[in-house]
């Protein structure tokens, strides 16, 4: 038994080692999301621009959005925001935007100083939708479809490469299985 014993920390640091090893092979943008598949979380939350006026996720329903994730705290955020505003000046898809753990006055100056995309902005001051949609920080970008179910998501600044490659073929797609369900309705 004092054998076994011996060889115990030799055990461990190789298990470990061997887990820190795949590790090393693993993609950090490719975050697996368990709410690819399904729906929007249900929500109903305070536009930013006006506290008087809700929007729930069944608001949502009927067209292709991205929901796109962002804080005037984050400078990756500020990165992203030019593109956005180029794609929602092309008219290329509706942008929600869900101001993620942050204050009022500060996104609403932030977006009246450097450009508003979206097409309505939910306010989320204490993270829980961002939580529900399992967010890891900002930016992160969701494709919806038009059943509100969560299609792709991405964490990270959303640009032309990744636009092109991934996100609009994507949109493309959905908007006909969207038409071909019109049609056969």
């Amino acid at each position: 038994m004092k054998r076994v014993l011996l060889f115990l920390p030799l055990l461990i640091f190789i298990g470990m080692a061997v887990f820190l090893y795949k590790g090393l092979f693993l993609n950090p943008k490719e975050l697996d999301s368990a709410l690819e598949g399904k729906p929007v979380p249900a929500f109903t939350l305070e536009t930013l621009e006006d506290a008087e006026l809700t929007i729930s996720n069944t608001d949502l329903k009927g067209e292709v959005y991205l929901l796109n994730v962002w804080a005037t705290w984050c400078p990756s955020c500020k990165y992203e925001h030019p593109f956005l505003n180029r794609l929602s000046k092309a008219g290329s898809v509706p942008i929600y935007g869900i101001n993620y753990r942050d204050e009022r006055g500060l996104a609403l100056r932030y977006l009246a100083k450097s450009g508003d995309p979206y097409t309505k902005n939910l306010y989320d001051p204490d993270g829980r939708l961002g939580l529900d949609l399992g967010v890891y920080g900002a930016p992160e970008t969701f494709v919806v479809d038009a059943n509100g179910v969560i299609r792709y998501r991405f964490a990270g600044v959303l640009g032309p490469q990744n636009w092109a490659e991934t996100f609009m073929p994507l949109i493309s797609e959905l908007r006909k299985e969207a038409q071909a369900a019109k049609g056969g309705a």
